[in-house]
């Protein structure tokens, strides 16, 4: 087999193979006597028909068995001997016409086209410094979490006289537009704390100042947006009965509401509340600090030579997402004015960025002996099957059967432990700072890698027929 490097273009090479004549002849030989003693056919013993038959009879189906094995391998030959490592998976173009390499006896040639991965320095960790921002868990913010808990856990008692805000009701209705009853309208011992705003606007004040065994008609207009479009802008009246009347309990900050939490006691919960903070200011410190560190890492390798497939790639895969966000109108409010030219120039950019961090991050970690272990692995891979209750082994075999999947769990994984290992080297100082600075964005445009063309999505819209547990609305 004879390789000629035809072309080298910046990152971009092409190589000619060209697998002679006669080594063709010798491995379809070898393959023919290989399979001769399996080979049946009528007129002959077992294992005793002529090669020069099975090469009339085969000869075309066992070269193109050859060819088909040849071309894989012989590429990776070609890219070990050299040392290359693809950014890309090779092209290859087959010149020859397997016809021809058959019956006239010429040689089989094809080309194998890439992009290979680019050599450069990676900076010291050690050189880099960088500011951690660390927030301490006050006693305020813990104070604050207790009185959420005391309010998510309050108690309501019977109480005489008027429903105020606050109050929770028992309620029985029937509603109706235009006199006709409408499905999913009816409900009886439905529970509606007055002020929630579980029902849609105008219904719940309706009920303030009604006493037990009142009787109210609740004239409401249901909102333009509303879920059910038979019911969308439409007057109607719900007639409801007051059954019942409940004012909420105080709830007392000590041992009792911890116990009602399922712990021992309120230090308990006081300390599963810190935790629970620590870990939250932790996550955020650390992707303040990453961010900071990608920051560096992109600034000191801007010369870096990119793999203009790889950039492509991940342009196309951004740019998907833009025009998704065009179409359904998420467009963040920065881009909604720029032109499709302007906005592909950005986005270009942060295809530019993502694949030189990626370069990077890599070639720090190859250098460092990073890898991720196949218990991490299937950690992960548990922990996306949890995700599905009743599809555990359905997702664990996904993961098995398709490697892309595998490797799409693998790269942050990767890409973590890479951080990791920057971190412990590099010069961190710890910056403490308050809860509100350490969750605020920043005031910087973000790193270009955490930059989305979609805008966040708006919370979903309530419900706002009147719910209950006896009946289901058209919606529901």
């Amino acid at each position: 087999m004879n390789v000629v490097e035809k072309s080298a273009e910046g990152l971009s090479r092409t190589f000619e193979v060209v697998v002679p004549a006669s080594e063709l002849e010798a491995k379809l030989t070898a393959k023919i006597e290989e399979i001769r003693p399996e080979v049946r056919l009528k007129g002959f013993r077992p294992g005793k028909v002529p090669a020069n038959h099975i090469r009339k009879m085969f000869g075309a189906s066992i070269m193109g068995d050859i060819l088909q094995e040849l071309v894989p391998q012989a590429t990776q030959d070609t890219l070990d001997e050299r040392k290359i490592r693809p950014a890309s998976q090779p092209a290859v173009d087959v010149k020859s016409d397997p016809e021809d390499v058959l019956k006239k006896g010429a040689d089989f040639s094809f080309e194998i086209s890439l992009e290979i991965m680019p050599e450069f320095d990676t900076i010291d960790p050690k050189t880099l410094k960088l500011t951690r921002p660390v927030a301490k868990v006050a006693d305020e913010q813990v104070d604050e979490a207790l009185q959420e808990l005391a309010k998510q856990a309050v108690s309501y008692e019977e109480k005489k006289g008027k429903a105020a805000d606050g109050d929770k009701v028992v309620i029985d209705f029937v509603g109706s537009i235009d006199g006709e009853e409408f499905q999913g309208g009816a409900a009886e011992g439905a529970e509606l704390v007055l002020g929630s705003g579980q029902f849609i606007p105008g219904f719940e004040d309706q009920l303030v100042g009604a006493k037990a065994g009142d009787k109210v008609d609740v004239k409401v207009t249901f909102p333009e947006e509303y879920q059910a479009a038979h019911l969308a802008g439409k007057d109607a009246v719900f007639a409801t009965e007051v059954k019942e009347v409940q004012a909420p309990g105080e709830t007392q900050i000590d041992d009792s509401l911890a116990e009602r939490l399922g712990l021992s006691d309120l230090d308990a919960l006081k300390d599963a509340l810190i935790k629970r903070f620590e870990s939250e200011h932790a996550q955020a410190s650390r992707m303040k600090v990453k961010r900071s560190l990608l920051d560096e890492l992109d600034a000191a390798h801007d010369s870096v030579d990119l793999p203009a497939k790889m950039v492509e790639q991940e342009f196309e895969q951004i740019w998907r997402e833009v025009q998704n966000a065009i179409e359904n109108d998420q467009l963040d409010d920065e881009d909604k004015n720029k032109s499709e030219d302007e906005l592909k120039t950005d986005y270009r950019k942060i295809a530019e960025r993502r694949v030189r961090l990626g370069l990077v991050l890599a070639e720090i970690g190859r250098k460092a002996n990073v890898d991720v272990t196949q218990e991490e692995l299937a950690r992960a891979v548990n922990q996306e099957a949890q995700r599905f209750q009743g599809r555990e082994r359905e997702v664990v075999e996904f993961y098995q059967k398709n490697p892309g999947a595998i490797q799409a769990l693998r790269a942050p994984i990767y890409e973590e432990k890479v951080v990791d290992y920057i971190l412990e080297l590099a010069d961190v100082t710890d910056q403490e700072i308050d809860r509100e600075a350490l969750f605020a964005e920043d005031d910087e445009a973000p790193a270009a890698e955490e930059k989305k063309p979609a805008k966040k999505k708006a919370p979903a819209k309530k419900k706002a027929a009147p719910k209950k547990k006896a009946a289901k609305s058209d919606e529901d």
